[in-house]
C-alpha cells in the first residue's frame, strides 16, 4: 500500500503555489523593514533597563539589522525560482543557510567598520550569536509563511467545493426544465423535438464541462441562444429576445452558467406566464474597467410575487457563487420594476480570481 506524502514533500513545489512569497514586492519590503526595526527596538528597550536608553548604539545596530534583513530578502527572491523546485526540506535548508551566510559575513565586516564600538566583543561569540538568531528568528518566519500558505490552499478547496456544489445545483435544474420543454414537444412536433434534443446534447456538452470554470461573453451567450432556441419551441412567437452585446465585452471572461440561469428565470416566471409572452432584453457592455450585464423581462401583475419569485435558486446560487469568486468587488440586483423583473450585474474585468 503506498502512502501519500504531503503537498511539497514528495516532490517540487510549482512556482505559483510557493509558500515563500515574493520578498521583492513593494509590500513584502515595507514590513520587512518595519518589523526589523521593532525587533531592534524591543532589543534596546530590554537591554536599557534600568540605566537610560543607548541612542548612539540605536543607529548602528539598525543599520546592520537592515543589512541583514534587505540583503537576506533580495538573495531568497533571487533564488525563488530555483527554490521553487526542490523539496520542502531542502527549501528550508536552503532559506536557512542563506540567511545564516548573510548574518556572518555582515558581522564580520561590522566589526571591521565599527571598531571601536566592537572592540570589547569576542569576535567568534558575537558572530555565533548573531547566527543563531537570524536563524532562529528566520525558522519562525518560514514557519509563519509555510502555515499561511496551507491556510490558503485550505481556503482555496473549500471555494472550490462550494462553487462545484453551487454549480452542481444550477444543472439539475436546467435540465428538468429544458426536458419537460421537449417533452411538449414530442407528440405534436416529434421533428421539432429530435432537433431540440440534439441541441440539448450540444448545450450540455457544453454546460457540464467541470474543468472549465470560466468562459467568454462570446460562448456564453452562444450557450444562452441554444437555450432559448430549445424554449422557442415551447413558447413560439410569445418569446422574443432582444441582444445588446458590445464588441468590447465579447472576449471578456466571466464565470460559466452565469447569464444562462437568468434568462431561464425570465422564461419560466416571466414570459411564460405571460398569455400574450413578451420580450426579453439583454444588454452586455464593458465600461469603466467592469463587465455589465442586465437582464429585463416583462412579468404577470405587480409586485414581489408577480416577479417570479417561486423559484429563487438561480438567482441565489448566482448571488452566492459572485459572493465567493468576487468578495467585495461585484454587484448583484434583482428587483421587479413596475410590470417587468431587472437583474443587473457588474463584475470587474479579467479573469476571475
Amino acid at each position: 500500500m503506498l502512502r501519500r506524502e504531503p503537498p511539497g514533500a514528495a516532490g517540487p513545489l510549482p512556482e505559483d503555489d510557493f509558500f515563500l512569497p515574493d520578498l521583492c514586492a513593494p509590500r513584502a519590503v515595507f514590513f520587512a523593514v518595519l518589523l526589523a526595526e521593532l525587533l531592534v527596538l524591543v532589543h534596546y528597550l530590554a537591554d536599557s533597563v534600568p540605566g537610560p536608553f543607548d541612542w548612539q548604539g540605536l543607529g548602528p545596530a539598525s543599520l546592520f539589522v537592515q543589512w541583514c534583513v534587505l540583503l537576506s530578502s533580495a538573495l531568497l527572491c533571487l533564488l525563488r525560482p530555483l527554490l521553487a523546485r526542490l523539496r520542502l526540506p531542502l527549501v528550508t535548508l536552503a532559506a536557512l543557510a542563506v540567511v545564516a551566510t548573510v548574518t556572518a559575513v555582515s558581522s564580520g565586516l561590522a566589526r571591521l567598520a565599527y571598531p571601536p564600538m566592537l572592540a570589547a566583543v569576542q569576535a567568534p561569540g558575537w558572530i555565533l550569536r548573531n547566527v543563531l538568531v537570524a536563524v532562529l528568528l528566520a525558522g519562525i518566519v518560514l514557519r509563519y509563511f509555510y502555515l499561511q500558505q496551507q491556510l490558503v490552499r485550505q481556503q482555496r478547496a473549500g471555494l472550490q467545493a462550494r462553487l462545484a456544489s453551487l454549480r452542481s445545483r444550477i444543472q439539475p435544474h436546467f435540465l428538468f426544465n429544458t426536458l419537460n420543454s421537449i417533452a411538449s414537444l414530442i407528440a405534436a412536433r416529434p421533428g421539432a423535438a429530435e432537433s431540440a434534443v440534439e441541441d440539448l446534447a450540444e448545450l450540455l456538452r457544453a454546460s457540464l464541462r467541470e474543468d472549465e470554470q470560466e468562459t467568454t461573453v462570446a460562448e456564453e451567450v452562444a450557450l444562452c441562444e441554444r437555450y432559448l432556441a430549445i424554449e422557442a419551441l415551447r413558447l413560439g412567437d410569445r418569446l422574443t429576445v432582444e441582444w445588446a452585446v458590445d464588441d468590447g465585452a465579447r472576449g471578456a471572461r466571466l464565470p460559466t452558467l452565469l447569464l444562462q440561469p437568468l434568462l431561464e428565470n425570465a422564461v419560466n416566471h416571466g414570459i411564460a406566464r405571460l398569455p400574450e409572452g413578451g420580450c426579453i432584453r439583454v444588454v452586455i457592455e464593458a465600461r469603466d474597467g467592469e463587465l455589465r450585464l442586465s437582464v429585463v423581462n416583462p412579468v404577470p401583475g405587480h409586485g414581489p410575487e408577480a416577479a417570479g419569485s417561486g423559484e429563487q435558486l438561480a438567482l441565489d446560487n448566482i448571488r452566492q457563487r459572485l459572493a465567493a469568486l468576487y468578495p467585495g468587488r461585484h454587484r448583484f440586483r434583482a428587483a421587479p420594476a413596475g410590470d417587468s423583473y431587472a437583474v443587473a450585474v457588474r463584475l470587474p474585468l479579467g479573469r476571475p480570481p
